[in-house]
């Protein structure tokens, strides 16, 4: 069958700037994969701020469009109804987030999840789960708008329990590394092919390293998910970003991080070391009000700020992930294209999504198209594998 056979499904072009070079490309969509890449006539008849980048990459989504994916009643019907609704926000992959519960809720959210993915067609949009928590520190302040009275020491029989629920799917887990039996929970993690995140911690710098060696590779929401108030030298969050090896997630919505943290940690880390992630819950797409959310009380505001006042802390998020690389170009005057690197890219490489992440021939045509204006991005269509799943026309 030659190209003029096929149909427009299997074959077709996308044509646009490029998001790093700013070029006209015409992308070449052959069976669900890039083909080629392009130079065209920069002078054509394309629109001046119209860009392809590849599909955002989440590693944190709490849930999304009033689906939680902690609560007992997750359907396959409603993650995919929170799925299309992540995919309309450029967000091509991503991965569900179980947060600190009972044993029982534990297996029931991650076989509900399994259940989901296998009975419902994400377009391979979902290549495994994250448990964060339970096993994070027990301090006041640290454990956040976790539920503390599941709050617990790592345990790897328990923990196998939720991988056999699962389906085998859990590819990431946040620990807080100075609760006891944590370095040999990273290890047998690490062993596993397992990603480790410090997350909920009060760890000195000896037990940040310690992780590190043991195989922790990220820190969830760096900056976030502690106590209001630490010692200005000896804390957990200078290890962390001292650590070559630790690659910190950073949740940049304009209400967890200010301006200027934003900027430090880029700067020591580096763009191709950081990791935008939204930790978006269930509220996205609902309207201003009180909620209750993991057993208390949250308000979430017109801003989009989501607060538990009962602990004096945030709880979880309500941006999606585009308007976290529309933050960090505004707040550290970075290049587009490494902003959506941070989003995609980067991520990739932490995940060994090999497939993904990129714009050059041979990866899965997962793109977002998307007109930009003063680092504001707005999405136009999305594709998965060169399914068209979204379009704002």
């Amino acid at each position: 069958m030659n190209d003029k056979e096929r149909s427009k499904e299997e074959l077709f072009t996308v044509e646009a700037l490029h998001f790093q070079t700013g070029t006209a490309v015409r992308l070449v969509i052959d069976n669900g994969y890039i083909r080629d890449v392009e130079d065209i006539d920069g002078a054509s008849s394309l629109k001046p701020d119209l860009f392809v980048a590849p599909g955002l990459i989440d590693n944190q989504i709490n849930g999304y469009s009033g689906v939680d994916f902690s609560s007992d009643d997750v359907t396959p019907e409603k993650v995919k109804l929170a799925a299309e609704r992540i995919w309309s926000d450029g967000v091509t992959t991503f991965i569900p987030t179980v947060i600190t519960n009972s044993h029982e809720n534990l297996l029931l959210n991650f076989r509900n999840l399994y259940n989901a993915i296998t009975k419902e067609d994400l377009m391979g949009s979902v290549p495994g789960f994250h448990l964060e928590g339970p096993y994070i520190s027990p301090e006041e302040g640290f454990f956040g708008t976790h539920p503390e009275k599941y709050v617990r020491k790592p345990d790897w029989n328990e923990f196998i329990e939720y991988q056999e629920a699962a389906g085998g799917k859990i590819i990431q887990v946040t620990v807080s590394p100075e609760v006891e039996g944590a370095d040999v929970f990273i290890e047998k993690c690490k062993d596993k092919g397992i990603i480790v995140a410090i997350g909920h911690t009060n760890a000195n710098a000896g037990q940040v390293r310690m992780a590190a060696e043991k195989g922790a590779r990220l820190s969830t929401h760096l900056g976030n998910g502690c106590a209001n108030m630490i010692h200005r030298h000896h804390n957990h969050l200078w290890p962390q970003l001292a650590e070559d090896r630790l690659i910190p997630t950073i949740i940049a919505d304009g209400h967890h991080l200010p301006e200027e943290v934003i900027k430090v940690f880029v700067k020591v880390k580096g763009p191709d070391k950081i990791i935008l992630t939204s930790d978006v819950n269930h509220l996205i797409g609902m309207p201003p009000g009180k909620y209750n959310y993991l057993g208390t009380e949250v308000v979430y505001s017109e801003d989009g700020l989501v607060r538990n006042p009962g602990q004096n802390c945030l709880a979880g998020a309500s941006m999606p992930l585009v308007r976290g690389v529309e933050t960090v170009m505004n707040y550290t005057g970075c290049p587009l294209g490494e902003a959506i690197n941070m989003a995609s890219k980067n991520v990739a490489d932490v995940y060994g999504f090999n497939d993904r992440g990129l714009i050059t021939p041979g990866k899965r045509a997962d793109l977002i198209l998307f007109s930009l204006a003063n680092n504001k991005l707005s999405i136009l269509k999305t594709w998965i594998k060169g399914k068209l799943v979204y379009s704002a026309t």
